[in-house]
């Protein structure tokens, strides 16, 4: 019981600490808790021309300190008129750098992405969360400074051929991805107890590149979080563009997130 209780005050006072580091639309160089399992239920929209949306169904889990895996199923009707099943992804994460000070960290971590898709390839963007087949691998850095976390990563996508009669790439099979994310947390001004509500805000920049073909976009995503109890949180984000010459889907996208931890398995 001892044990258990101290579990949770630690992953309490994490939260509060390192909150801001909880990006909404990337994820940042420092791992969730050791043996601990994270569910996600996402929705993720437009509505121009039409309103079409995307489920996701996301399970997370510290398999360590250092490596953290993600698995997620994707169903939406962004490319035929009525909701199906697209397909999903498995994400891994490892930590290799960790400088630890009081109140601030940075962080370094690799990660890894394998996508399938049953979509054709009706779009130009490379996109590995339900859109598009394919491999995707990168670095991301995060520091930790008091109140305000940075974090930036580059990645390589490669797309890969879709199970379907359409499937198959006509443009292009290779994108470069970047971005970069601030996160503040705004309340408690004072750390009390773990059920305060954390309060974080968040300034995120999205971009990506399709080399050789002159196609890229970057994209402005600012977003609030509200974290209860230390164990749950609720995101929402908005992502619109600064530049874009790309035909994709996630321009001008919306995106709502519920989020449940599970400590000490």
């Amino acid at each position: 019981m001892k044990t258990s209780l101290l579990a949770l005050c630690l992953m309490a006072c994490c939260c509060v600490a390192f909150g801001q580091e909880l990006y909404i639309n990337t994820e940042p160089a420092s791992n969730m808790a050791a043996r601990s399992l994270g569910i996600r239920m996402e929705n993720q929209g437009f509505f121009d021309p039409e309103f079409k949306n995307r489920t996701t169904l996301e399970a997370m889990y510290g398999a360590s300190g250092k490596l953290m895996l993600h698995g997620a199923a994707y169903l939406s009707d962004f490319y035929q008129p009525r909701q199906r099943f697209e397909g999903g992804s498995f994400y891994a994460k490892y930590r290799f750098l960790s400088v630890d000070d009081v109140q601030r960290h940075f962080r370094g971590a690799v990660f890894g992405k394998l996508a399938g898709s049953r979509n054709p390839y009706a779009v130009q963007e490379l996109a590995l969360e339900g859109d598009n087949s394919g491999v995707q691998s990168g670095l991301v850095f995060t520091q930790l400074l008091h109140k305000l976390a940075l974090s930036a990563s580059g990645s390589y996508i490669r797309g890969l051929n879709s199970d379907n009669a359409s499937g198959r790439i006509t443009g292009a099979k290779e994108a470069l991805g970047y971005t970069l994310s601030a996160g503040y947390l705004l309340f408690p001004k004072n750390y009390r107890s773990y059920d305060q509500v954390n309060v974080n805000l968040y300034a995120e920049l999205l971009g990506k590149t399709n080399p050789g073909y002159g196609q890229s976009y970057l994209d402005a995503a600012p977003a609030i979080q509200f974290i209860f109890n230390s164990v749950c949180r609720l995101d929402f984000s908005y992502r619109a563009p600064l530049y874009n010459n790309m035909l994709r889907n996630s321009a001008n996208m919306y995106l709502l997130r519920f989020e449940y931890n599970f400590f000490e398995l």
